[in-house]
């Protein structure tokens, strides 16, 4: 009986196999460092044209719905719910701004963090199936916090539970040690980003509005590229192995997803970063929404951790705001995902606009443009004509 070629020379196979592998890999580090400094490149677009705009925004409001809409919109023009959050603080300490008039625009920068996400789910906007996928992957978070706000925004307005909270937990966790967090994402992809910055404000010489088009017109070409190119190399590498150690733990859904998502969180001090992510890891098919969703939810709360621990050796203000955030998210999750039906709710929302939008492609614009920006804007315009 002739002998296995298999058994008697096992690394004829082995070998030719191995190479395409390394390279896959090697390639998905690239254009997982390209996605993630287009990520920072496009933050600090919004950066250079709003976060002026923005401080200004959120001083001088006393309407609880005024304050919603300014904390979506200004944590939309600068893509950050941390530099939101830093700017309330320094407003509450310094007497500019109530704790009751900050939890309302926590509120609402916890929903405008998510047009990150949202925006990178549209680079596959040619490709149907991986789009249905990706958009509703990105907008369930969005349907998450818009169902938290009509559910927990009434409730704080009757009883201001979570200002209440919030000040009687900081009289006893304030003057503890506070915990500094040091983004290993960031390290790599800040300086490149703060030299494209450098290098069109102060050697080409653009105002801020131009270096900032620049920068955002660069941020959307390099996500759609990156993008395209990592679904395809993921699709071949982990397609055959769908139940392996990352997707398999993406999967889980629960107390389980929840963790992953919050101990990601920390590590790379973004849940923009960890939501984004995800977006090319359901558009391919390898993690179901359920699992993506119970991940989303855990981002949510590990931002909100991570500031917490950063403030607690700092004033006050710094752990009433960070513990509103918090609260509201722990709140969010508390009265929405134990009951499947509404659980469910966000997801057949954002499957259904998916399927909308999939049909009428004008509609992603649509919405990311309307309720982010023109909607809040409408607000805060109407507020500040009869004001």
């Amino acid at each position: 009986m002739p002998t296995d070629p298999l058994r008697a020379h096992p690394g004829t196979r082995t070998r030719p196999a191995a190479a395409p592998v390394l390279l896959r890999l090697l390639q998905v580090a690239i254009l997982l460092y390209l996605f993630l400094f287009a990520i920072g490149l496009l933050g600090g677009a919004f950066k250079l044209f709003g976060k002026g705009f923005s401080e200004a925004l959120i001083t001088g409001t006393s309407n609880p719905v005024v304050g919603l809409m300014i904390g979506l919109l200004a944590t939309s023009l600068i893509q950050s719910s941390s530099s939101t959050t830093s700017i309330v603080v320094g407003l509450v300490a310094a007497g500019a701004l109530t704790v009751r008039g900050a939890v309302p625009i926590m509120m609402g920068a916890n929903m405008g963090t998510t047009v990150t996400n949202t925006m990178v789910a549209m680079a596959s906007l040619g490709r149907r199936g991986e789009f249905v996928r990706a958009y509703a992957g990105a907008t369930m978070h969005d349907a998450f916090n818009l169902l938290a706000i009509l559910i927990i925004f009434p409730i704080e307005q009757a009883t201001h539970v979570l200002e209440r909270s919030a000040i009687w937990l900081s009289t006893m966790l304030v003057g503890a040690q506070g915990v500094e967090f040091h983004s290993p994402v960031k390290a790599v992809v800040k300086p490149a980003v703060s030299l494209v910055t450098t290098g069109l404000r102060d050697g080409v010489n653009l105002p801020d509005w131009a270096a900032g088009a620049v920068m955002l017109a660069a941020s959307l070409a390099l996500i759609f590229v990156s993008l395209t190119n990592l679904t395809r190399i993921l699709k071949k590498l982990v397609l055959h192995r769908a139940e392996g150690p990352l997707t398999g733990l993406l999967s889980r859904g629960g107390l389980t997803g929840m963790g992953v998502g919050a101990a990601l969180t920390v590590a790379v001090q973004s849940s923009s970063i960890t939501t984004s992510l995800l977006i090319p890891l359901i558009g391919a098919g390898l993690v179901p929404l359920a699992g993506a969703f119970a991940v989303t939810l855990g981002a949510n709360v590990g931002t909100t951790v991570t500031a917490l621990l950063a403030s607690l050796a700092g004033n006050p203000a710094a752990v009433t705001v960070a513990l509103v955030h918090l609260l509201f998210n722990l709140g969010g999750i508390a009265l929405i995902y134990p009951v499947p039906t509404v659980r469910n709710l966000p997801i057949r929302f954002a499957r259904r606009l998916a399927h909308l939008t999939v049909r009428r492609k004008i509609w992603a614009i649509i919405y990311l443009v309307g309720i982010f920006f023109v909607l809040p804007l409408l607000f805060v315009a109407l507020d500040r004509a009869l004001g």
